[in-house]
């Protein structure tokens, strides 16, 4: 059974053509992986399903009666709702149920024989309903799902409106599992989910009966999940079956026999653009140049498969500091409450440490404590000197509206246009990505640039939130290789062991630090 067929979709955004003919379906019980590199349309694929965005051509059907659940990147919560109130509303329908019920009851003081019958009827059918769809142990299935993404530990009573963005990202998620629908649209899921809550996630995606549609750049976690995967690249999306390491296998074949095909049409083309040259002035042979030319003129050409531009990160080094980066002694974590009991820690030059621990625990208000941007609930903290820190948060705190060119070149006035831009090209983003504003951009190509601004600061100690979400692929395999090449210190916050165990000299567990019942 197909629940979603695409025909022949095609899609252009502000001149730039992201959607070329597509056609894509979804059968019952595939699990798909949608990959791409960052900026290749795969979240606007996903808009142009929902209905979000109206193709240009072509046409999207789904099936009646299909429930869709999407998880999108930009979806937001209402402020002054609890988190526990939002997961319920995932319930909605069978709570009008409930009040539907007891209407029904309010119904039954004064009526005849005949219409109470009726009225116990519609109680019984909208019982037995409710009762076929666990009703009566929702909250028991709430608290199940919002344990396993972590959010029993921040508090199901929490306002939302006091989250961070990764906390509501979780929130929305934990509401998405619950409404159960038929059909699931993710978009990068495990971006703010740390190990343990996505081996969680894993298990839920492995297990789920229905169909879902997955953007993720996580490979180990694509490859756990999913059975299809669709490739969109350059305007089109190709299908291979299996999981993604079979995904590399299969168009790594596909690639070689395009590429294989194109040179052998070019020397094809060559050798009849000779042969028509050399004969078509001469009389004995001008009818065999015509036919040529015939041949040549009806040849479908084939187009040159276009290599996608490879980012290329380094970090610019800042003169060498003190032997001892950061010292604290009795430093106590956290905001309105402590999240730590006093520790008392020294980081080395040259030392690259990672951070690992459940989501709540406080990595990220570690980060921002030793780097001034919040005070400590006690203790002290002290730099080294000559330290120069580069900071790469997890998220931008507000709505960029500036453009990208913009944005880092208001950050360094002194730099030419050109000097930004070739920065920029060195991300990996082209002259559409450079003059488009951030808050447009992918979270990919926006990530590329908040690491474009960092590039151009001498630092001597990266301290890096979570800086591979968003990325591709590609992005992350020069982004690890970058850090690796880096001579000075790193501290690094990261959901993704596969990223960093490799090249860290140190793998600090803050579990050990928290006040907080695991």
């Amino acid at each position: 059974m197909s629940y979603l067929n695409v025909t022949n979709v095609s899609h252009s955004f502000g001149g730039r053509e992201i959607l070329n003919d597509v056609s894509f379906k979804l059968l019952r019980g595939e699990h798909v992986g949608l990959v791409g590199a960052n900026g290749e349309g795969k979240t606007t694929f996903l808009n142009i399903v929902t209905g979000k965005l109206l193709p240009d051509e072509g046409k999207v059907e789904w099936p009646g009666k299909i429930t869709v659940g999407y998880l999108d990147q930009q979806s937001t919560l209402t402020a002054g709702l609890t988190i526990r109130q939002v997961l319920r509303s995932a319930f909605d329908e069978m709570y009008k149920a409930e009040k539907q019920i007891m209407a029904l009851y309010d119904q039954m003081g004064d009526v005849d024989e005949q219409t109470m019958e009726k009225l116990m009827a519609q109680v019984g059918d909208l019982q037995s309903d409710l009762e076929h769809s666990c009703f009566y142990q929702l909250d028991t299935k709430i608290e199940e799902v919002a344990n396993g993404l972590g959010l029993g530990e921040i508090g199901l009573d929490k306002d939302v409106a006091d989250l961070s963005g990764g906390q509501r990202s979780k929130v929305l998620l934990t509401k998405l599992l619950l409404q159960n629908a038929k059909i699931l649209l993710l978009d990068e899921p495990t971006n703010y989910l740390d190990e343990n809550h996505i081996n969680w996630l894993t298990n839920f995606l492995k297990n789920y009966e229905n169909a879902f549609i997955l953007i993720s750049h996580d490979t180990t976690f694509l490859n756990n999940v999913v059975n299809v995967v669709y490739h969109l690249e350059n305007c089109t999306l190709t299908r291979y079956t299996g999981d993604y390491n079979k995904f590399l296998e299969l168009s790594a074949i596909h690639k070689a026999q395009q590429n294989s095909a194109y040179e052998r049409q070019q020397q094809e083309v060559a050798q009849l653009e000779d042969f028509i040259a050399r004969n078509k002035a001469r009389i004995s042979t001008t009818g065999r140049a015509k036919s040529r030319q015939k041949k040549l003129d009806k040849m479908d050409l084939i187009e040159k498969p276009q290599e996608k531009i490879r980012p290329h990160f380094k970090f610019k080094e800042a003169r060498t500091p003190s032997r001892i980066i950061v010292e604290a002694k009795d430093l106590v974590l956290g905001y309105d409450e402590p999240l730590t009991k006093p520790v008392s820690f020294q980081l080395e030059r040259g030392k690259k440490i990672a951070l690992k621990g459940v989501n709540g625990l406080g990595k990220t208000t570690l980060l921002k404590t030793i780097l001034g941007l919040i005070p400590p609930i006690s203790g002290s903290l002290e730099l080294g000197e000559f330290v120069e820190p580069g900071y790469f948060e997890q998220e931008e705190r507000e709505k960029n509206e500036k453009t990208a060119l913009d944005d880092v070149w208001d950050t360094y006035p002194s730099l030419s246009n050109s000097d930004v831009r070739g920065a920029l090209a060195a991300c990996g983003l082209t002259n559409e990505h450079i003059t488009t504003k951030v808050f447009v951009l992918s979270g990919g190509e926006a990530a590329k640039v908040r690491l474009c601004k960092l590039m151009l600061k001498k630092v001597n100690w990266l301290v890096l939130d979570e800086p591979t979400n968003h990325l591709d692929v590609m992005a992350k395999e020069e982004l690890q290789q970058a850090l690796i090449d880096f001579n000075g210190s790193i501290l690094l916050v990261s959901h993704d062991p596969e990223f960093y165990t490799s090249w860290v000299d140190e793998i600090l567990n803050i579990e050990n630090w928290t006040t907080k019942i695991i």
